[in-house]
C-alpha cells in the first residue's frame, strides 16, 4: 500500500495484543479486492494497524476506536507518520458504546478485541446495523473460540486459522 515500509508504533505492555504479521497479510490477501474505496471501522483498535494497512490500500475512510487514551495517541502518531490522518477519525471510547451512539455505515468492520472476554460475541450483534449491503465484518479471535454461522444479517464466509488465532470473515446480505 501507500505505506508500505512504515514501521508502525504499538503499545507496551500485555494489554494489547496486535495482530502478527502473518495474520494481517492473510487477512489482506482474503479481502484485498474489497478494500478500494471502502469506508472502515477498526474497533479495538489497539495501535491502529488494521485501520491503517486499509487505508494503506485504498479505503476512502477509516475510524478508530478504542477506550485507552495511550492507544488512542499511538493511532493519531501512526496516522501522522503514514499521511494517513486526513482520511481518518479517532475517537477514544467504549467500543460497544461507540456502536449504540454512532448512527455511520460502513463497508468493512475490524473486530480485534481483548481475547476471551465476551467482547467479540457482543460487538459482532451490535455492529451489524452499521454495515452496509454486501459489507464484510473481519473478526480475530482465539483458534478455539467457534463464531455463529449467522448472526443477524451476517452470515460467516470462512474462518482462516493461523496458530492459535483465527480470523472469521462475515458478510452482510
Amino acid at each position: 500500500g501507500s505505506a508500505k515500509g512504515t514501521r508502525l508504533e504499538t503499545l507496551e505492555g500485555n494489554d494489547t495484543r496486535p495482530t502478527s504479521e502473518k495474520v494481517k497479510e492473510a487477512v489482506f490477501s482474503a479481502i484485498q479486492f474489497n478494500i478500494g474505496g471502502r469506508h472502515v471501522l477498526d474497533l479495538f483498535c489497539g495501535c491502529g494497524q488494521l485501520g491503517l494497512e486499509a487505508l494503506s490500500r485504498g479505503a476512502e475512510s477509516a475510524v478508530f476506536v478504542d477506550a485507552d487514551k495511550n492507544a488512542v495517541r499511538i493511532v493519531k502518531d501512526n496516522l501522522a507518520k503514514t499521511k494517513l490522518e486526513y482520511k481518518a477519525t479517532v475517537a477514544q471510547t467504549d467500543s460497544l458504546a461507540f456502536l449504540s451512539m454512532t448512527d455511520r455505515i460502513f463497508d468493512i468492520a475490524f473486530l480485534d478485541p481483548p481475547f476471551s472476554t465476551g467482547l467479540l460475541e457482543k460487538a459482532l450483534a451490535k455492529v451489524e446495523p452499521h454495515i452496509a449491503e454486501g459489507g464484510l465484518v473481519v473478526c480475530e479471535h482465539p483458534f478455539a473460540d467457534e463464531l455463529p454461522d449467522i448472526q443477524g444479517g451476517l452470515e460467516k464466509q470462512k474462518t482462516y486459522k493461523y496458530s492459535k488465532t483465527a480470523v472469521t470473515v462475515y458478510r452482510k446480505g
